[in-house]
């Protein structure tokens, strides 16, 4: 059992936010040591080529100690280095000011800020008050050490009459402008996200075709299909998916459970425990698809999924990749009660 990468990714620290959003779901924040990451890593390390370590997989840095956990990431991956993905913590952005100097230092040159409308909205969705000013003044200071900011707005039909205002305040701002002066572009993109973990909860407020009318035209690209659209292709579709792949990534919570990071962690693709159960058997419970979760992907035909968890009338919008998952942990919370 030989994979060419493994990416683990810890639950550490957790975060400071519960966002409305968060695909991976909520839960308590976890105190994890490095001696436990050096575990998991040592775990992991003789079933691939190259392995890939992170000390978070929910807010980057929220851990006081995150210089020293970059290095550590760095020092316990095998063969390969860990990446930035062009985040960080606006959390500490306004809280550490060596933070941003630091970042920029290790390569960070571009940062996504995630935004839910104006003030109200965004600290509503965040889940904490002052989220929208701490966002604005991360824009601020990532500008003031050459790094991009790119705003990212998530849109439903309870904040969509705030996104030309945002979008305005980005202009009002000269974001674009100023990223030019050292090199680097600002982008403003706009989506409703997976619909999965918390994000599920939000079905019913989702945008439909209707509200489009309310987005510039030069944003649509991401907003997707209707879902009467998506079910009318996928009804037809007798195709199942074996999600493994040779480059698999883990996500390990605070009590060493191990996920896939497919979608949500979610009971249906709970893989095992490293402590309990031992890497070698969480690894052959995923190459294996012991899980209802990847189970049900290899074994139901999407068509069948679609025809008892999807909606034909419906009018939300839906990336189609996203609408399967969706679907898929639909289908496996109504059947999770049978096994």
């Amino acid at each position: 059992m030989l994979f060419k990468n493994i990416t683990i990714a810890l639950d550490m620290s957790g975060c400071p936010n519960r966002c409305k959003h968060c695909w991976i779901g909520h839960f308590k924040n976890g105190n994890m040591s490095i001696e436990d990451l050096k575990y998991v890593a040592n775990s992991f390390k003789d079933y691939a080529n190259s392995l890939e370590v992170y000390s978070w997989f929910r807010e980057p840095d929220f851990n006081a100690d995150y210089k020293k956990l970059w290095e550590i990431d760095n020092e316990l991956s095998k063969n390969t280095k860990p990446k930035r993905f062009e985040l960080l913590s606006f959390w500490r952005i306004n809280r550490d000011e060596e933070y941003v100097k630091w970042a920029y230092n290790i390569g960070v040159r571009r940062c996504q800020l995630t935004f839910f409308g104006l003030e109200e909205k965004t600290d509503y969705y965040v889940g904490r008050k002052g989220a929208f000013n701490e966002l604005i003044n991360a824009t601020r200071i990532l500008l003031e050490n050459k790094i991009a900011p790119r705003w990212q707005i998530f849109v439903n039909k309870d904040n969509i009459s705030e996104i030309e205002k945002l979008i305005d305040l980005s202009k009002e701002m000269n974001l674009e402008e100023r990223c030019k002066v050292f090199g680097e572009e600002f982008e403003l993109f706009i989506h409703q996200g997976s619909c999965d973990g918390e994000n599920e909860k939000l079905y019913d407020i989702r945008i439909t075709l209707d509200d489009l009318v309310n987005i510039p035209k030069e944003f649509h690209h991401r907003l997707g299909k209707r879902e009467k659209d998506l079910y009318g292709e996928l009804i037809n579709d007798s195709s199942t998916k074996n999600l493994v792949t040779d480059f698999p990534v883990f996500y390990i919570t605070s009590q060493f459970d191990v996920y896939p990071n497919y979608t949500s962690i979610a009971p249906w693709w709970y893989l095992g425990n490293i402590k309990r159960d031992g890497v070698k058997k969480v690894l052959d419970n995923y190459i294996n698809n012991r899980s209802l979760g990847q189970k049900s992907s290899l074994e139901v035909p999407i068509k069948e999924i679609v025809k008892v968890c999807g909606d034909q009338n419906s009018n939300r919008l839906f990336d189609r990749d996203d609408y399967i998952i969706y679907i898929i942990n639909k289908y496996c919370r109504n059947n999770i009660k049978f096994l």
